[in-house]
């Protein structure tokens, strides 16, 4: 039973999961399990798998999400903000994704689950990063969207000065990150910490990367609809 794998990997873990988590996580996990009939949402769907390599590892970034706004970028379904609302009911989480299918399914989420504080926006980064939601989060959450350098030019803008872009990552990160040095450079974000991170039973080597926002990002960044993906900065 899911609940049963769950209790389970979070005792391993060294995570607290109480009765309405429990039923939340259950409810959440059912729902992909439903939607995924219809529409392509993770290709992980056995429960032990699902508990670790989704919801554990989302909420692996427990410990670098303070108070206020939060942007989870390029949400697809729900990782890793959903995780991190269901575990912590105080975060106030805007999911942002291209695809409005996704926000369709999000939306079910938590009105299924009756989470507060969740809002979602469909459009793309680059254009949206222009707008009033410009240097208004808190935090940025992204995983599994783009590489490390595109994905900076995606989420800093979005980013308040002082506040934390955290890209959950793999094998690569360091490489990433490395990579990263030019675009951070330009974009005010400065590399803080790559933590590595171990889930039990899994053999994929996962990571964060925590970027701290230290100055304003210059006007022109975002650049303009494919660019950023085209000519990495």
């Amino acid at each position: 039973m899911f609940e049963d794998k769950l209790k389970q990997a979070f005792k391993e873990y060294g995570l607290e999961v109480n009765l309405e988590r429990e039923k939340k996580f259950g409810a959440f996990y059912r729902l992909i399990i439903e939607w995924n009939e219809k529409m392509n949402l993770t290709a992980i769907t056995e429960e032990d798998e699902f508990v670790r390599k989704h919801i554990l590892d989302s909420l692996s970034g427990l410990d670098y999400i303070g108070t206020g706004r939060i942007l989870d970028l390029g949400s697809g379904a729900g990782f890793p903000g959903i995780p991190l609302k269901i575990y912590n009911e105080a975060y106030n989480i805007t999911f942002l994704d291209a695809l409005k299918k996704r926000l369709h399914f999000l939306d079910e989420v938590a009105n299924n689950l009756s989470l507060q504080n969740v809002t979602t926006i469909h459009g793309r980064a680059e254009d949206l990063a222009k707008t009033d939601l410009r240097e208004s989060f808190d935090t940025v959450v992204s995983r599994a969207v783009a590489s490390l350098p595109v994905l900076s030019e995606y989420a800093l803008p979005f980013l308040k000065v002082g506040g934390t872009f955290i890209a959950w990552k793999g094998s690569k990160a360091k490489d990433e990150a490395k990579e990263s040095e030019k675009a951070l450079k330009v974009l005010g974000g400065e590399l803080e910490e790559i933590k590595e991170v171990a889930i039990p039973k899994l053999t994929e080597e996962r990571a964060l990367i925590i970027i701290r926002k230290s100055k304003t990002t210059p006007k022109e960044y975002p650049r303009k609809p494919g660019t950023p993906q085209k000519k990495p900065l």
